[in-house]
């Protein structure tokens, strides 16, 4: 890793959920928090959590150097809403195949 970044990945219990135009996308008390330098917190969901049938995959990938090469996933109004490594560095193994959505709402109470 670059010197002076880190990356931290732990079990969380934190309920949170994903929802768009009113629809539960995904809904988890059991995401992996993922904590990069310079980054808010990232939420990584398991698949079994995720309304994976509203999604459809998009050509997107993107190449990180700290977590390896992302795939991503749309809404019909929301390209590339959602990504996940498929094959993660060794650092982050834990978050393979687990979701995440740029915005995760997170539910109190």
């Amino acid at each position: 890793m670059a010197k002076g970044h880190t990356i931290t990945v732990e079990q969380g219990d934190t309920h949170v959920r994903v929802v768009r135009d009113g629809q539960v996308v995904a809904e988890s008390r059991r995401p992996l928090l993922l904590r990069e330098t310079g980054l808010p917190v990232r939420y990584y969901l398991p698949p079994q959590d995720v309304r994976t049938e509203l999604l459809s995959p998009s050509d997107t990938t993107t190449h990180c150097p700290f977590k390896g090469d992302a795939s991503y996933w749309s809404l019909p109004d929301a390209p590339d809403l959602v990504w996940a490594y498929p094959e993660p560095k060794d650092e982050v193994a834990e978050i393979k195949d687990h979701f995440c959505f740029y915005e995760t709402e997170v539910v109190t109470g």
